[in-house]
């Protein structure tokens, strides 16, 4: 349930002021939209590491490195670890991992002999295309649909919605709007 007049009735956190209940109807429509996207996201993505046999981190090293392979980049282990924000000891063995299952490459790099190459296997771009690709065909396609001044509506949205920051559960709002640290 997201309606904040079943959730806040009190507007203790949630003020309603100049919103009538059609408004409030379609803001609660908006923030349902949001959370059947989010499941839906999530569903794809759990589906696609479950048939791949992955984890997260190995999904986010395989987009990184695909990506980086179209764009006719090397890249290292120690790019791939500054871009996850992963140690190198965790790098390594996700990447023996990666190997073991036939997802991954390790060569020589190109023009440094002090470091490897990463590249993914031919087999493991085409099913990452496959799944995780026509997912995002579809979100672009949606996007793409919108009239231009509709995308800078939703623009401005998500790069709010991205700035709310949330309180962490040791946090409450305050009645200034701004969250209180409520710990000693």
């Amino acid at each position: 349930m997201l309606d904040p007049r079943v959730l806040d009735p009190q507007e203790e956190i949630v003020r309603r002021a100049g919103l009538d209940d059609r408004d409030v109807d379609q803001v609660v429509r908006v923030l349902e939209g949001l959370r059947d996207w989010r499941e839906a996201e999530r569903r794809t993505s759990e589906a696609s590491r479950r048939y791949m046999k992955l984890g997260e981190t190995d999904m986010r090293t395989l987009r990184f490195v695909i990506a980086a392979q179209h764009r006719g980049e090397t890249v290292t282990p120690g790019a791939i670890a500054a871009h996850l924000g992963i140690t190198s000891a965790s790098t390594t063995k996700m990447l023996d991992r990666l190997a073991d299952a036939g997802h991954v490459r390790r060569l020589p790099h190109p023009s440094d002999r002090r470091s490897l190459a990463v590249e993914v296997s031919e087999e493991t771009r085409r099913i990452a295309l496959r799944s995780v690709g026509r997912s995002h065909a579809h979100r672009f396609e949606a996007v793409a649909r919108l009239k231009p001044e509709e995308r800078e509506v939703v623009l401005k949205f998500l790069d709010d919605l991205a700035g709310s920051g949330e309180p962490t559960p040791t946090e409450e709002p305050s009645g200034n709007g701004e969250p209180s640290d409520t710990g000693e």
